[in-house]
């Protein structure tokens, strides 16, 4: 039986994996390859980490799901659908089911946190509605829930440039929930972050996708937060996948590897 997405993304279970990526290749440069035949599938629930060195490909791979990189060749296939050969509006379709989790939180910063957040939901409105920031009234009634549910409801009129940087990251945790998505991507989303605030970014990702079944992936430096979190983790080096598997398979010979050499563990 397939999922059934409610509204805001709340899905059942597949019977296939929620994303498949097969052979899947990218080069900036003719000839200098950052991502090399990937092949992956990310099932329904749970979190997928993927660690390894800055340079290998982590982020160009998370890019390349949503289509904000173009992939060189290969597919992916998003809950039965095929996302590389998309584009125009059929693509904006296909990336309304798709949140996104920033490393530089990517909020507006003049406009307010409830305003913030109804960004999410612009790919579900007339563009007039938008222009005029006259959203459904069940739309500002998520936001409500959304800022509560990430500890903000305090803030829903304050400044995006107001606001910490933890603040800021549970917007755009809130925001990219606003979407209703059936996936939710996040690249270094704790990069900028302190180690006790980081933590608390994850858990609530954690928490929140958890709670509404949807499946995570996330390119993170901080192993220790991988295997806190994550129920599976991806180790890449050099554009290529090295090691698959849960946390507790994760050794030391394997991040030597990941992260060439075994100096850094010392």
């Amino acid at each position: 039986m397939s999922a059934v997405a409610g509204p805001f993304g709340i899905a059942g279970p597949d019977d296939g994996p929620a994303l498949l990526l097969r052979n899947l290749s990218k080069s900036y440069t003719a000839g200098k390859p950052v991502l090399r035949g990937i092949t992956l599938a990310i099932e329904g629930r749970g979190i997928t980490a993927i660690i390894g060195p800055s340079g290998t490909g982590k982020s160009t791979l998370i890019r390349c799901i949503n289509r904000l990189v173009t992939p060189t060749s290969g597919e992916i296939i998003f809950r039965g659908q095929s996302l590389d050969s998309l584009s125009g509006s059929a693509l904006r379709k296909a990336r309304r089911r798709i949140g996104m989790v920033h490393q530089e939180y990517n909020l507006v910063e003049r406009l307010t946190v409830m305003e913030n957040l109804l960004c999410g939901r612009l790919g579900y409105v007339p563009v007039w509605r938008a222009w005029l920031r006259r959203f459904p009234d069940q739309d500002i009634d998520r936001a409500f829930e959304l800022l509560d549910a990430v500890g903000l409801a305090d803030y829903a009129h304050r400044r995006a440039d107001q606001l910490s940087g933890g603040q800021r990251q549970r917007v755009g945790i809130a925001r990219a929930l606003m979407q209703g998505p059936e996936l939710l991507l996040a690249d270094e989303p704790t990069s900028s972050l302190d180690p006790k605030t980081s933590v608390e970014i994850v858990e609530l990702m954690a928490r929140l996708a958890g709670d509404r079944g949807i499946p995570v992936v996330i390119n993170i430096h901080n192993v220790e937060l991988a295997r806190r979190f994550a129920s599976r983790i991806i180790g890449m080096a050099q554009g290529e996948i090295v090691f698959d598997g849960p946390p507790d398979a994760l050794q030391d010979q394997h991040l030597a590897r990941i992260y060439g050499g075994e100096s850094w563990l010392e």
